[in-house]
C-alpha cells in the first residue's frame, strides 16, 4: 500500500437494543465479521450515533422504548442526511405484524427472532450493495446535471456569439 493510499474503512454498523446481552452477542459476531460496530441502547442515543460518525447499516429491535424500531426508522427517513441508510429491524415471532409495522415505517428488511446468523450478515451485505448502487447512481446523475448545466452554458455562449457576428454581417452588408 501506497504512503497516499488510505486503508479501506471497514462497513460501519450501529445496532440498537435495550437488552444488552443480545447487544453485546451481535456487537461480538458482527464485529468478527470485519464490521466495525458501534452499539446503542435505545433510539435516542441511535439518533445521536448518527450525527456523530457515519453510519453504514442500523440494525435496531422492533420493541424498544421509549422509541421502538419504526419510530426510530421514520426520524432517520425523516432527516435527509440519514435518508437512504440502510434499516434492519429485528422482531419476535411473537409481535404483531412486525414486517407490516417496520416497512411503513420505511425499514428496508425485517428478520425475525430466533434467526441464523448468517442470514442477518447475508441481508446487511445485501442492503450495503443496494444503498451502494443508489449511491453510485445519484453520483452519475449529479455528473449528468453538471455536464448538461456545462453544455447550457456553452449553447448561450455559442448562441451569443451567432447573434453578434449576425449583426455584424447585417452592419457589413448594410
Amino acid at each position: 500500500m501506497s504512503p497516499l493510499s488510505a486503508p479501506a474503512r471497514r462497513p460501519r454498523l450501529l445496532v440498537v437494543s435495550p437488552n444488552r446481552s443480545h447487544l453485546a452477542v451481535l456487537a461480538k459476531r458482527l464485529g468478527a465479521e470485519g464490521y466495525a460496530i458501534v452499539t446503542a441502547s435505545d433510539g435516542g442515543a441511535a439518533l445521536g450515533e448518527l450525527h456523530r460518525q457515519p453510519i453504514d447499516v442500523v440494525i435496531a429491535e422492533l420493541v424498544m422504548e421509549p422509541i421502538s424500531g419504526p419510530e426510530l426508522t421514520r426520524s432517520i427517513r425523516e432527516q435527509t442526511a440519514f435518508a437512504e441508510v440502510p434499516v434492519i429491524l429485528i422482531a419476535s415471532r411473537a409481535e404483531a405484524d412486525p414486517a407490516v409495522r417496520a416497512f411503513e415505517a420505511g425499514a428496508e428488511d425485517v428478520i425475525l427472532k430466533p434467526f441464523h446468523f448468517e442470514v442477518l450478515v447475508a441481508r446487511i451485505e445485501r442492503r450495503r450493495a443496494a444503498a451502494a448502487r443508489v449511491a453510485a447512481l445519484r453520483a452519475d446523475m449529479e455528473a449528468m446535471d453538471a455536464r448538461a448545466a456545462m453544455k447550457a452554458i456553452e449553447l448561450g455562449e455559442l448562441k451569443d456569439r451567432m447573434y453578434a457576428l449576425e449583426a455584424e454581417r447585417r452592419r457589413v452588408s448594410a
